[in-house]
């Protein structure tokens, strides 16, 4: 798993990984961990998200370390994804506060007249900063002069404002949870000097088995409760490390999944006649560029109310998803129904004879697509339900536990207040 950092990693700092390995090699199932609450400063941060996790999988069956985790803290009702409700987009909200209209990953595929294409597959595309725009919190930290470290979260591969963070690592499906987690558990072990002071970990593999699966399957609950097992160890290890009681952990995902059956595919040829237009994106959303001189044709073929979809001149998507106004997006915006996918016809038959699948990037209201906000740690609430909130909600959040300006966004400070001690009100 290759990994970047500025400077060599202290011996301190290597024995706490290999310790923290040789422990979760070791132990079995943990023990249920307690969280207590004490209110010094200068507490490290650790953000977690769990691709495609749905808040109806928060309970002692399917997840019980995290169900814990939220029944120790505060836990929002549910967290709405940002438009488009897709990994990138809502995974860079997050850590930016800004809508994917504002800070340009407006979809995991999408096209720029500078920059060429972007595909999640493209690794030089992911890697070039030039794609990110606002402020992640990870730069916001390294400019106040405090290090982090990333394992796994979407642009910190890509060196943006001229900044990286101090640890990151170039991302590797492959990577086992529990070995993800026990770096992370390494990190925060270290010495006060090197430890992190904000750190990221993400798990992909709920949203991997429910794409291919659907998210009621078998594989997705066997994803998550290998994650949530990662997460059990990765507590415990703070735990016995007499760290826990000092760290903030805030868990979320990025959105939810919604099952696809059978035979419920549009072909985009169908949509489109692809020699009158460029197709930037397919799936749930389709984003159409109509070729010079067929603009009159496209848009007659697609505006409107169809029989799984709609579409849109991009200016009058509706205003709720804040989307429309960036360069990225093309001239003409598709939302299909919830339940349906577009894709390229010579992928129906496939997915008419297969089974259930799941897709997200449906319109961020539906209860289908509701994402999890969970937080625990010396600066939240315990035993705590607040309210639904916006992911945009979470960056001010983000930037107040570190003690650090927030840079322009779109979220509400004052949305997540009622998840903190009253020591840690601002």
């Amino acid at each position: 798993m290759p990994s970047h950092t500025r400077s060599a990693a202290s011996l301190a700092a290597l024995l706490a990984s290999i310790l923290v390995l040789a422990a979760c090699a070791s132990r079995g199932t943990p023990a249920p961990v307690e969280f207590p609450t004490s209110h010094a400063a200068h507490h490290p941060l650790l953000l977690i998200s769990v691709d495609g996790l749905h808040p109806d999988r928060i309970n002692p069956h399917d997840s019980p370390n995290i169900a814990r985790l939220a029944a120790k803290g505060v836990r929002a009702r549910w967290m709405t994804p940002s438009y488009p409700s897709l990994t990138f987009p809502n995974h860079y909200t997050i850590v930016t506060g800004l809508r994917p209209d504002r800070h340009g990953i407006v979809h995991n595929s999408m096209r720029d007249a500078d920059l060429g294409t972007f595909r999640l597959s493209d690794r030089e595309a992911v890697g070039n900063g030039a794609w990110w725009g606002g402020e992640p919190v990870w730069v916001a930290a390294e400019k106040a002069g405090m290090p982090t470290a990333t394992m796994f979260w979407p642009g910190s591969e890509a060196e943006i404002e001229g900044v990286r963070p101090t640890r990151w690592h170039l991302y590797e499906e492959s990577v086992p949870a529990a070995d993800r987690a026990a770096t992370v558990a390494g990190w925060l072990l270290e010495p006060e000097a090197t430890r992190p002071r904000l750190s990221t970990l993400y798990f992909h593999a709920v949203d991997t088995a429910a794409h291919t699966h659907g998210p009621d399957s078998d594989e997705a609950r066997a994803a998550l409760a290998d994650i949530d097992a990662a997460i059990g160890q990765l507590l415990a290890t703070l735990q016995d490390g007499d760290r826990l009681a000092r760290t903030n952990i805030i868990l979320v995902s990025d959105h939810g999944m919604a099952p696809v059956p059978p035979g419920n595919q549009v072909s985009v040829g169908d949509m489109v006649t692809t020699t009158q237009a460029r197709l930037s994106s397919i799936g749930q959303v389709v984003q159409v560029q109509p070729d010079p001189g067929f603009e009159a044709e496209v848009e007659a073929r697609l505006l409107g109310r169809h029989e799984h979809y709609e579409c849109w001149h991009r200016e009058k998507l509706p205003a709720r998803w804040h989307y429309g106004t960036h360069p990225r997006i093309p001239a003409i915006v598709c939302q299909m129904d919830e339940g349906w996918d577009a894709v390229l016809p010579h992928m129906l038959d496939a997915r008419a004879n297969g089974g259930t699948r799941g897709s997200h990037g449906y319109d961020p209201a539906l209860p289908s697509m509701r994402a999890v906000f969970i937080a625990s740690g010396p600066a939240f609430r315990n035993g705590a339900v607040i309210d639904p909130i916006d992911n945009v909600d979470v960056y001010p959040l983000l930037a107040q536990l570190l003690g650090i300006p927030a840079a322009d966004h779109d979220g509400d400070p004052a949305a997540l207040l009622p998840a903190l001690e009253p020591a840690a009100l601002p």
